[in-house]
Parts: C-alpha cells; structure tokens; sequence
C-alpha cells in the first residue's frame, strides 16, 4: 500500500507538471511535504517523477510501438510510469503492472494490464529498437538541443553530455568552515567523503540535514566554487554580489573573506532574497546588505549607489541552466532555440549596468551554469567590443563530461584605470549615459 502511495504521488506530480508547467522540484517538494510516508517511499515517489521526466521521448517512443493508435494524454502519463519501471528501473514485472493498472479506473485497466504486458513480452525487441533511434529520442532531449551540442562540443562530447544528464545528481556540499573547520567537519560527519580537487567540498550519499540546518555545510555543487575563487575576494572589501539568492555564493564569497568587510546581495524575487536571509542567519555571515533589485530596470536605488564603488563584483546571471541538467531535470522541456539570443541580450545588459558601480582597476567576475557561446564566450567579446574600458583575465569552465561536475562558465574582467569611480547617489545617471552609446 505504501508503494501504491508514492507512486500516485508520482503521478499527480506528473499531471501538475504537465498542466501547469511549474518547475518540478517545486511541484514535488509541495507534493511530498502533505504526503505521510516514510522516507524509502518519499524517494521512490521522487525517483519516478524524475525518472520519468528524464526519459520522456524514450518511454513515448516505447509507447507508440506498443500502440499505434492515439493514447489519451492522462492515460500515458500512467504507461510512462509503467515502462519507466519495467525498463528502466528494472522493477519486478508483477509488482510494476500490478500497482500500475491500479493507478487508473476500472474502465482503463485492460488497455494499461494489455500494454505492460505486451511490453513484457517483446522486452528484448523494444530495447534493441530504442538502441537504434536517433541519440535526442535514446536520451530524451530536444532534437534542436542535441543537433547544437554536436556543433559545439563534437559528436561524442554531445553524447557523453545526454548521457550524463540522465544520471541522478550526487549530493554535494561546502563545509562553512567559519563555523567548522574541515577536520572537525569530517569527524563529525563520518558519511561525508572529501572532494578531491577541491577540499572545502564534500559528497553525502544521503542529504545531511543535520549538518545544513546547523549551518555546518551548505549544499551546492563544487563547479559553483569557479566564479568565487577567481573573483579572489579579500577581507574589508566592498563586494557586490547581483543576482545572489539564495545565497551559496554569498556565502562561500564571506568565508573567502574571513567574514570581513562588506558584501552587497540583491536579487529581484522577494521570495528568494527571503531564502537567502535564512541562508546567511543559518551561516553565521555577518557582513551581507540584502536588497531587492532587477539589474535590468535602469535605475539603481540610492542605497545601492551610495555604497559604490565597489571592489569587486560577481554577475552570476540568469541563464538557460544547460549546465545542471541533470539536477533541473525539466530544464530540457523548457528550453527554445530562441532563449539563447534573448538571455544574451538580458545579461549583456545586466553587465552594462553593473560596470558604472565597479572602482577603477577593479575586478568584475560573469559567471553562468550555462554550455551555450551566446550565453558565455559571445557575451565575453560583446563586453570587450564594447566601449566600456573592460580587460579580460581569464576564462574558467567546468565540463561535465570532462571534470565530473556541473557544467560553469566565468570571466573574469579588470575595469581600466582611468574611469573614475561612481559619486555616490549618481550610479543611474552613468548607467543612463552608458545606456545611450552604441554598442
């Protein structure tokens, strides 16, 4: 019965994803936080929602084999889930058809009972006819997304990359060492297995919940260390940090700077910059000024701008997320191919704004968990053919098919030393006069 449970969990999930296209991870926190179940079934009901939706043109294509007449939307929903376990996850074929065709009305039992069993039978076929389809049907990815990957990365790279996508992500943390030193940290929490190229992180085969909510550790991929490692914050700088809920590198960009100094966070979502207050309370970071901003508004408050200049800022910016697939797993189904022009522009702009706000010779750092060049090395050269007096550093990147993490991308940038800093109080009227020269 308890089976029986998550797996209409699931299926809900699966419908209110469908119907109202809400992201997934907050459909099925929402969908698990009313349910009453212990914490085996909590992780099957959540297996198969992402499950599913990592395997949708797969089970789909499974589905018109079986099939060839049209199948009621409501009534796939139920086959995916039903395929999903029988092929995928390898559940025992009784128990998987079973709890499956108890899913729906008596009326549609036959058709599910007929289609599983089916599929039970003409195991071996159905598996060698998915290993000759096209990779975006093999692993279930947009066809536009996988024919672009083979132009930028290469064909085996574009695959390696699908492939990945559909493994389930490892729990990932940093150790907030101004409340823990790492040692300690190890000793304290004995599952926890140290990252090896890069030692403030740690892996969890189970979510430390204990450790997050003591503010020992705080979950985040180690890719996401690339753009506050080269952002080199020192402690007593000012540091802005633009688009900053819900906090992992505000809180890593404190740790680097000893909790010394001044970091200014802003974000444009009332509930994430709410999240992010909780987060740095939870840390014990001292030295954070929240403010509710959208960089792509024109004017920049006077509390803001009265703190200007700043020593160094950090533009982690809204992207198209076609680096951490495989944790936002409904990422794929959202995506078009006009997005990439058009999050491009948006980030451009952002930094446009931000650029007044930094001091000369100061250190700008834009960064996305993003694959795509109109996302990261096209906004590089857009900065630089810009008039807007910027150096390039240096350029970092993680490759999940090359480093084992999350796909990132940051620059960093030195503004030149003749600009002069901005007054206080007079940010909007330089981003204004930036605003009106051609690019």
């Amino acid at each position: 019965m308890a089976r029986l449970s998550a797996r209409r969990i699931a299926l809900k999930a699966l419908r209110t994803w469908r119907k109202e296209r809400r992201f997934a991870d907050s459909i099925v926190s929402e969908s698990l936080a009313k349910a009453e179940l212990p914490d085996s079934d909590r992780a099957f009901a959540l297996g198969l929602v992402y499950g599913v939706l990592r395997n949708l043109t797969l089970l789909d294509f499974w589905i018109g084999c079986l099939r060839a007449s049209r199948v009621n939307i409501d009534l796939r929903d139920v086959l995916r889930l039903g395929l999903y376990q029988l092929f995928l996850i390898k559940t025992a074929p009784h128990a998987a058809v079973h709890e499956t065709v108890g899913l729906v009305p008596q009326r549609q039992r036959p058709i599910v009972n007929g289609m599983l069993r089916a599929a039970i039978r003409r195991d071996s076929e159905l598996l060698a006819r998915a290993d000759a389809e096209p990779l975006f049907v093999r692993t279930s990815h947009p066809q536009f997304l996988v024919e672009r990957w083979r132009q930028h990365l290469d064909a085996q790279h574009a695959e390696e990359l699908c492939k990945w996508n559909n493994l389930p992500a490892p729990v990932y943390g940093r150790i907030n060492q101004p409340k823990i030193d790492r040692e300690e940290f190890l000793r304290f929490y004995p599952n926890s297995r140290p990252v090896a190229r890069n030692p403030e992180f740690i892996e969890f085969d189970v979510l430390p919940i204990g450790a997050v909510r003591q503010g020992h550790c705080y979950i985040q991929d180690p890719s996401t260390a690339i753009a506050c490692q080269i952002l080199s914050p020192q402690a007593g700088e000012k540091i802005l940090d633009a688009c900053a809920a819900p906090g992992g590198k505000t809180g890593y960009i404190a740790q680097l700077m000893e909790n010394r100094g001044t970091i200014v966070a802003c974000d444009r979502d009332p509930e994430r910059l709410q999240i992010l207050k909780e987060n740095m309370a939870r840390l014990g970071v001292g030295i954070v000024h929240i403010f509710d901003h959208d960089w792509t508004g024109g004017h920049v408050p006077a509390e803001i701008a009265s703190m200007a200049p700043f020593h160094r800022i950090l533009l982690d910016a809204p992207c198209s997320n076609t680096g951490v697939m495989r944790r936002r797993v409904d990422v794929r189904w959202r995506l078009q191919q006009g997005d990439f022009p058009r999050m491009q522009q948006r980030q451009f702009e952002m930094l446009r704004a931000l650029i007044p706000l930094l001091a000369p010779e100061g250190v700008l750092v834009y960064s996305t968990c993003s694959l795509e060049p109109e996302e990261n090395e096209q906004v590089v050269r857009r900065i630089l053919d810009a008039p807007l007096a910027m150096r390039l550093m240096e350029e970092k990147r993680s490759l999940p098919f090359r480093d084992g993490f999350d796909g990132a991308f940051a620059a960093k940038f030195i503004r030149s030393a003749e600009h002069q800093p901005v007054a206080s109080g007079d940010a909007g009227g330089m981003i204004r006069a930036y605003a009106r020269r051609p690019i």
